[in-house]
């Protein structure tokens, strides 16, 4: 993909299930020079299977493009989960996923959360967001 040549990032962003069944959420740091951040948190969540997970991503600067959410397992390649725009009553979702395993919202025009419903192994893979910078005429993600 044509983004990865463009930005420079590091993962951080674990969902990992462990045996004793809980899951492990951790952060993405991202660096890019010369556009606008996408950040995501939580830093590190543990849950059990069963719970609700929610990962928050801030677009930064951008405030009129939507957010899209990606899953990668470990050895694959990013499927597209959903994007969802302020605007939006409800998301747009990528093949083989749907609501309401699947869902997002927002807080604001730059800041919307990932919610995954009653979490299962099945889960575990890095989630990050992605947007488009106007301004850098890119996508930038997390």
């Amino acid at each position: 993909m044509q983004i990865y040549q463009k930005i420079a990032f590091s993962f951080r962003q674990w969902l990992i299930f462990q045996i004793e069944p809980k899951l492990l959420l951790l952060s993405v740091t991202l660096s890019v020079s010369g556009v606008t951040v996408v950040t995501q948190k939580p830093p590190v969540v543990t849950m059990r299977k069963g719970e609700t997970a929610t990962i928050d991503c801030n677009l930064g600067t951008v405030t009129g493009s939507a957010a899209r959410w990606y899953k990668q397992t470990p050895g694959g390649v990013p499927q597209f989960v959903l994007w969802f725009y302020h605007g939006w009553s409800s998301p747009e979702y990528g093949s083989g996923f749907s609501s309401p395993k699947f869902t997002s919202n927002h807080q604001s025009t730059s800041d919307y959360r990932l919610i995954i419903n009653n979490v299962e192994e099945g889960d575990s893979a890095v989630y990050y967001c992605k947007t488009w910078d106007n301004s850098a005429k890119q996508y930038v993600s997390q």
